[in-house]
C-alpha cells in the first residue's frame, strides 16, 4: 500500500465516479480502476458499491474513509514539518475556501505574491466548515464561522449578497432593494452549498417567506448570465459580470452579508507563517473590497 492508493480512494469517494476522479488526479481511468482494485485486494474488502458509472463507498469504505484522510493529513504534516525544520519556511501552502471565494478573493491575492512566497495550492470547500476544510488537507481555511481552540482565526471581511439586474431594470440607481420586493420577481439562486444561498435561506426563514419563481444556477457566473439575459434577479456574492448592476439586499435595517474568516491549526509547524498569511489576506480583502 502506498499513500497514492489512499489518495485515489479518497478522491474517488468525493468525486463519485472514476472518470471524474481520474480527471482530478490527472491519470487515466483504467489506471485508477486498477489501482483501486489493488487497494481493495490488499485490504481484503470491497471499498465501493459499483453501479454503472457511480462509485459509492461501501459500508467498509465509509468506515475507512476517515482513517484514510487522517493518514494523508499526517503524511502531509510530516512533509511540511520536515521542510520547515530544514529551511525555516514552508514551500507550499494550501488554502481551502468556497468556490466563489477562491475565484474572487484567493486567486486575485495569489497574483500579488512575491517569488519568495510559498506556492499556493487551493482546495474547493463548498459547504464545509473551517475544521472540515483543514481536515481535508488545507493549511489555511476560509469559512463563515470561526472554529474553537486549538484552532486560531482572523476575520477577513464582511461581503454583501448582491441582487444583480440589467442596466435597463427599473431598480437601477436605487443602490439597495428589500428582499421581500426581490421575492416578487423570478430569482436566480445558487445551490445550497454556496454561502450566498445559505445567507439567503437564513433570511427567508427569519421572514417566514419563500420563493415565488426560482431558477437554480450551477454557480455565480451562470446566475449572472441568466440575469443578463433578462430571466430574473441573480442573488449572488460574486463580483459583477456582463454589465449587470449590483444592489445591496436588505431585510429591514439589516443587510444580507457573508462573514469570511480565515482559520488555521495552532499546532501546525508553521502556525506563525499561516497567521502572517491570514493577516496579509485580510489586508488584501480590505483594500480590494473596503
Amino acid at each position: 500500500m502506498e499513500l497514492r492508493h489512499l489518495r485515489y480512494f479518497v478522491v474517488t469517494c468525493e468525486a463519485g465516479t472514476v472518470s471524474r476522479a481520474a480527471e482530478l488526479l490527472h491519470i487515466t481511468q483504467p489506471s485508477l480502476s486498477r489501482q483501486l482494485r489493488q487497494l481493495e485486494e490488499e485490504l481484503g474488502a470491497d471499498l465501493f458499491d459499483r453501479a454503472g458509472r457511480r462509485m459509492t463507498p461501501s459500508r467498509v469504505g465509509r468506515a475507512l474513509l476517515a482513517n484514510a484522510r487522517d493518514v494523508l493529513e499526517r503524511a502531509e504534516a510530516l512533509k511540511t514539518a520536515a521542510t520547515f525544520h530544514a529551511h525555516g519556511r514552508i514551500d507550499r501552502l494550501t488554502i481551502g475556501a468556497p468556490t466563489v471565494t477562491l475565484t474572487d478573493v484567493v486567486a486575485p491575492f495569489i497574483a500579488t505574491l512575491a517569488p519568495e512566497d510559498p506556492t499556493i495550492d487551493v482546495l474547493g470547500a463548498d459547504g464545509l466548515s473551517a475544521v472540515e476544510t483543514l481536515a481535508r488537507g488545507a493549511d489555511l481555511a476560509i469559512a463563515t464561522a470561526a472554529p474553537r481552540a486549538p484552532y486560531r482565526s482572523r476575520r477577513l471581511a464582511v461581503l454583501p449578497v448582491w441582487a444583480y439586474v440589467p442596466e435597463r431594470h427599473p431598480w437601477c440607481g436605487r443602490g439597495s432593494v428589500e428582499l421581500a420586493e426581490v421575492l416578487e420577481e423570478q430569482v436566480i439562486i445558487l445551490p445550497p452549498a454556496f454561502t450566498a444561498r445559505q445567507s439567503l435561506d437564513a433570511a427567508l426563514l427569519e421572514l417566514g417567506a419563500t420563493y415565488a419563481q426560482v431558477i437554480e444556477a450551477a454557480n455565480g457566473t451562470v446566475a449572472q448570465a441568466h440575469a443578463a439575459a433578462g430571466r430574473g434577479v441573480a442573488l449572488v456574492s460574486d463580483d459583477p459580470r456582463f454589465g449587470l448592476v449590483p444592489l445591496r439586499v436588505r431585510t429591514g435595517e439589516r443587510r444580507l452579508e457573508i462573514k469570511l474568516t480565515a482559520a488555521w491549526d495552532s499546532r501546525h509547524e508553521a502556525a506563525a507563517t499561516l497567521a502572517a498569511f491570514a493577516r496579509r489576506l485580510g489586508d488584501f480583502v480590505a483594500e480590494r473590497y473596503g
